[in-house]
């Protein structure tokens, strides 16, 4: 197989993958202005989890081919005509956008960005494929569609019949009733994890014009402080939090939301409506542990914010016991996905 480092290379390899534009929802939910079509400087900075100067740079180095493959830079009355169009509200006298194919340009040219390198390594896993399976295999498809049929069924069986048998089982038992309440909660759990697998392959599998990713960021960009806070606590509600109360600036101890999980363990959150091309610092961190862990004693912890985690603050949250919820877990959770430490 080629390596991926080829496609920064070779131009010739790259316009070969441009149409592949479904690699970078795969490795990556890539969010999208109002229009559904484009993307900003800081958005494609964020995505990468670069910083603006690093893409600033490739369109310098690269600008015609960028601009072969979406890449526009407004300035006038272009650039007012598009925000009344998109409804972005901004000062600023010129606005670059980029289309998903100048985005999928830019994975091809990106080196120092781990988000990139997995783009790359799709697009050449794909052409692999291409390659050894020329012909289209329908015995494939029915085998995946029969997957998903039998995946269905599965979760259909473990709902409506299994855990009504361990309701029944637990009501008449009094010697074995802790290890069949052990046991209901595990089948519960398959269940959810096998209804969320499948809603995520449909997002992932439809096409991109019926899925809900398009502008999910960029609303959620445009909030207040405040409004963040209150859509945070919008979404533990959602997924079955209780006792959810959204604390405000004053005497919060460093804590925006606290509450409930659905199982009944006590829950402390931390909002950070960041730029998307910033990051989360260990610091941040470090101060959120210590209000969410030594202050209020919570059970569960995290730290959502509007942008990525620099990877000593992943590491800090790890070894705290904080889940960090970075921009794009924060746009799946937003899209249905419910968090895992929250089941």
């Amino acid at each position: 197989m080629i390596d991926e480092s080829v496609l920064l290379e070779s131009k010739t390899l790259r316009e070969s993958a441009l149409e592949r534009t479904e690699a970078l929802d795969r490795v990556k939910a890539l969010s999208l202005l109002p229009d559904g079509m484009h993307v900003t400087t800081a958005m494609v900075a964020a995505y990468f989890e670069v910083g603006l100067e690093a893409i600033k740079s490739l369109v310098k180095d690269h600008r015609t081919e960028l601009e072969t493959n979406g890449y526009r830079l407004l300035t006038g009355d272009e650039l007012r005509s598009f925000k009344n169009l998109s409804g972005i509200q901004s000062r600023t006298r010129s606005l670059a956008l980029f289309s998903r194919r100048a985005v999928l340009n830019i994975a091809m040219l990106l080196r120092d960005s781990e988000v990139a390198r997995q783009v790359r390594t799709y697009l050449l896993d794909a052409e692999h494929l291409v390659r050894t399976q020329p012909v289209d295999n329908p015995l494939h498809r029915e085998t995946h569609s029969l997957d998903d049929r039998i995946d269905q069924r599965i979760t259909h069986i473990l709902g409506k019949t299994v855990v009504p048998m361990f309701n029944a089982l637990i009501e008449t038992s009094d010697e074995h009733r802790r290890e069949l309440i052990a046991l209901r909660a595990g089948v519960q759990t398959v269940e959810r994890r096998l209804r969320h697998h499948h809603a995520r392959l449909q997002r992932l599998e439809s096409p991109r014009e019926d899925r809900a990713l398009a502008g999910t960021m960029a609303s959620v960009d445009a909030m207040t402080g405040r409004e963040f806070e209150e859509y945070i606590a919008g979404l533990l509600r959602r997924d079955g939090c209780s006792a959810v109360v959204v604390r405000g600036r004053n005497g919060d101890r460093g804590i925006d939301i606290t509450g409930l999980t659905a199982d009944g363990r006590t829950l402390a959150v931390q909002c950070k409506r960041f730029a998307p091309y910033l990051s989360v610092t260990s610091p941040d961190v470090q101060k959120f542990i210590g209000a969410a862990k030594v202050l209020h004693a919570s059970e569960v912890a995290l730290f959502v914010a509007t942008c990525p985690f620099t990877r000593d603050a992943l590491n800090i949250a790890t070894d705290g016991g904080v889940t960090a919820v970075h921009r794009g877990l924060l746009e799946e959770w937003s899209t249905g996905t419910a968090l895992a430490v929250l089941q």
